[in-house]
This record gives structure tokens, sequence and C-alpha cells, in this order.
């Protein structure tokens, strides 16, 4: 892992639980602010202040107005459903 690669701990403990939560949604579907704020249940300023924390790490790109995981974040999406022994959809 290069040097300035956060860790799976280091992207858990960035993220809280709001960014995890809208990992969650993408993940499940949700492409746009409003669909996010369905899926997850966070008010929209809660989001405005986590995508540009996803993105920053990586985890999400933006294609016009629509959100997708990157390949590190669906990395990162396995790891997650490893910790918690589940399926997290």
């Amino acid at each position: 892992m290069p040097k300035n690669e956060e860790t799976h701990e280091d992207l858990k403990n960035l993220l809280g639980y709001m960014g995890i939560e809208i990992l969650v949604a993408i993940n499940n579907g949700a492409k746009n602010y409003e669909t996010i704020k369905l899926f997850s249940g966070l008010p929209i300023s809660c989001i405005n202040g986590r995508i540009p924390v996803l993105r920053d790490l990586g985890l999400i790109n933006q294609n016009n107005d629509e959100y997708f995981l990157t390949e590190k974040g669906i990395r990162f999406w396995k790891r997650l459903e490893a910790d918690f022994g589940i399926n997290l959809l």
C-alpha cells in the first residue's frame, strides 16, 4: 500500500456514520442528492458535507449529476461487509 493511501480503519474513521450511510445509499442505487437523502434518511446538509469527502478519498465519482462507487469504493464496501459479517444491502 502506498504511504499516502488510507487504511481501511482510517477510512471508517474519516467517514463516520454519515459517510458510510451515504456509501450504503449509493451502493444500493441512489444516484443523486434526492435519492441519497431518501435511501439514507440523512438531511441534505449532511450529504452536502460528506459527498466532497467521499470524492476526495476516491470512494465515489460523479458523472453528470450521478454518483457511483469507484474501484476503491467497492473494495472498501467489501471490507465493510466482511467486518460486519453481513450483506449491507
